[in-house]
């Protein structure tokens, strides 16, 4: 079993007592290796380092934690790094939220001008997380989870020789919440997803040995639902109807965007907005069960759930022990998706050994009605992340205005320059001239 050393920034985030439970829960595969959890805040390091090691302890693993502000110290000699930070908090969410949605455009985490301003935010945190890398364990992989990931990874990978695999979870769940939830069993799903992530489609479904679309199609119009469907499941479903494809969740943001952002505008407060609310209630049960010999995590009051960051872990085991594991990754195309650059960050099946991670040709091209919304979301990506790492505020409005949220030069002037000044604090000087 792989003995090594990872070093977490963000390991003291509301998503890192989770993140630290799907890592025990697989502790058998990492004997006698170290976590060092890195982040800002010591009192909240030191409540998650808590409950990591008597995690351990209480399961008789070999494992050490540690937990440090100084990030060069916490990263020295680190055979993996965990990325999963985000820079301003949720205070910052919620303006990349509200402002757009002031301008009558989607505000929202990883897509349109909130995923722009969130990712210049977190490349530039990377650039200086980078240079400390390079300074201290030049000899490590980088499995990130930072969001937006395909617009993060697209901005670091062309700069540095240390290799990066980002990781997402969606291609696995947004098709097995569709199939549950019209009643059909997930166990009995095989779906194979590509494109970017967050707007990838499935190219390979089956259902118990037939179509999946098919089986999700009869049983969605066997009956009338009367509501019982969600609206985010209703949508997903109209969307993979009509298209024939498993489709990302964020498409319903494309699919149905004048609905979402009048539902969006009404709400009384932001996605960020109800997790600010939370974060108490988070924290005190973490206090709570740090205290424990063996602490137990409660899905309903643990920010995620219990079991975050688990594609990483499960990554990183396949990478360090070698099993040659075939996992959804974000990794540079290389020819893998036929029709997009192979400079572009593509998320598609990936195998995860001890030579690295290597992408997977896709097992079926997209075809044109599916394509089209990806090729001009990778433009959007490969621009978004040039601006990020090295461009100026008129790289980041051309961007802006490319997006399918945008599609106004005027529109695009006022959100970007009001979103560089609420988060000046966290930008370099180059996107705000």
């Amino acid at each position: 079993m792989a003995s090594i050393k990872i070093a977490y920034v963000g390991g003291g985030s509301t998503r890192a007592p989770g993140a630290m439970a799907s890592f025990i829960h697989m502790g058998e595969n990492f004997s006698g290796s170290e976590v060092s959890l890195i982040d800002l805040n010591p009192q909240r390091l030191e409540l998650v380092r808590t409950i990591t090691q008597r995690m351990a302890s209480a399961r008789g693993l070999d494992i050490t934690v540690t937990a440090t502000t100084d990030r060069r110290a916490g990263l020295a000699d680190a055979d993996a790094v965990l990325t999963s930070y985000r820079p301003g908090g949720f205070e910052a969410r919620a303006l990349d939220e509200r402002i757009p949605l002031s301008h009558g455009v989607i505000g929202q985490e990883t897509q349109g001008p909130g995923g722009l301003f969130m990712a210049f935010r977190a490349v530039h945190a990377f650039q200086a997380i980078l240079a400390d890398i390079e300074a201290v364990c030049p000899n490590t992989r980088i499995f990130n989870y930072t969001n937006p990931i395909n617009l993060v990874s697209q901005a670091v990978v062309p700069h540095t020789d240390v290799p990066m695999v980002s990781l997402c979870e969606g291609p696995v769940i947004f098709p097995h919440e569709i199939t549950e939830a019209i009643g059909l069993d997930p166990d009995l799903l095989e779906v194979v997803c590509v494109g970017i992530n967050h707007a990838s489609w499935s190219v390979v479904h089956r259902y118990d040995g037939r179509d999946a679309i098919e089986a999700v199609r009869e049983a969605y119009h066997a009956r009338t639902w009367n509501g019982e469907l969600t609206g985010e499941t209703h949508r997903l479903l109209r969307i993979l109807d009509t298209m024939g494809s498993f489709p990302s969740g964020y498409f319903q943001y494309y699919f149905f965007e004048r609905e979402l952002a009048h539902e969006l505008a009404a709400k009384p407060t932001t996605r960020a907005q109800d997790i600010l609310a939370q974060v108490p209630s988070y924290w005190k049960h973490y206090e709570a069960q740090a205290a424990t010999p063996d602490p137990e995590l409660d899905p309903a009051q643990s920010r995620g759930g219990i079991h975050e960051l688990e594609l990483a872990f499960d990554a990183m085991e396949a990478v360090f022990n070698d099993r040659h594991a075939t996992l959804p990754v974000n990794v540079p195309n290389q020819g893998a998706l036929p029709g997009f650059p192979d400079d572009l960050v593509v998320e598609v099946l990936g195998t995860c050994a001890a030579d690295g991670v290597v992408p997977l040709p896709a097992p079926a091209r997209l075809p044109h009605h599916l394509a089209g919304i990806v090729e001009s979301l990778a433009e959007y990506q490969l621009a978004a992340a040039q601006a990020a790492w090295d461009g100026t505020r008129s790289d980041g409005l051309r961007a802006l205005a490319m997006h399918p949220f945008v599609r106004s030069l005027d529109v695009a002037e006022q959100i970007y320059d009001e979103l560089a000044e609420a988060h000046r604090a966290h930008l370099p000087e180059r996107l705000l001239a």
